[in-house]
């Protein structure tokens, strides 16, 4: 009979929730492989809804390829809430149809995977751009254009990166 370890590193090895050596696994009536296959299940289905997710927010994208654009670019900013400091923009393009795990709005993600997915957009990304708008302009124009000021540089900035 195999250890409630090996059965772990199986279980691991299913990536599917109408995989049929579930069946087999089910029948072990220990406590730990009972509890090691609802976690397995329940990560599996977390990757099937996140699958979703990722795909309900392509469904734009994809519309504009079919469309016939040739590079669809990202952009969102940070630091229109604070008083003072700059308004800091950012422009992405990612290739087609690309899925980065648990990408969302900055305010969404758990602080804990902020690292890991912006390594991961700068490893996939085919052109970055950045727009700094300090506030001694915020201050003369208003933070709404300033916002856009700053969304034009990072535009401009990934001008030329994608081919």
């Amino acid at each position: 009979m195999a250890t409630v370890k090996e059965i772990k590193e199986a279980l691991a090895e299913i990536d599917s929730l109408d995989d049929a050596r579930w069946k087999v696994y089910e029948e072990d009536s220990r406590a730990g492989v009972q509890k090691a296959i609802i976690q397995r299940k329940k990560a599996i289905q977390a990757d099937i809804d996140e699958n979703l997710r990722l795909e309900k927010m392509l469904r734009y994208e994809k519309e504009l390829y079919q469309a016939g654009y040739e590079a669809i670019g990202g952009i969102d900013e940070v630091g229109r809430g604070p008083l003072a400091g700059p308004v800091v923009t950012a422009c992405v393009i990612l290739p087609k149809n690309c899925k980065i795990k648990h990408l969302n709005d900055s305010k969404k993600i758990p602080k804990k995977h902020h690292e890991e997915i912006y390594e991961e957009v700068l490893a996939r990304a085919l052109g970055v751009g950045i727009g700094v708008i300090d506030n001694t302009v915020i201050d003369d124009i208003n933070i709404y254009e300033a916002t856009k000021v700053g969304m034009l540089q990072a535009i401009d900035q990934i001008k030329g990166q994608v081919t």
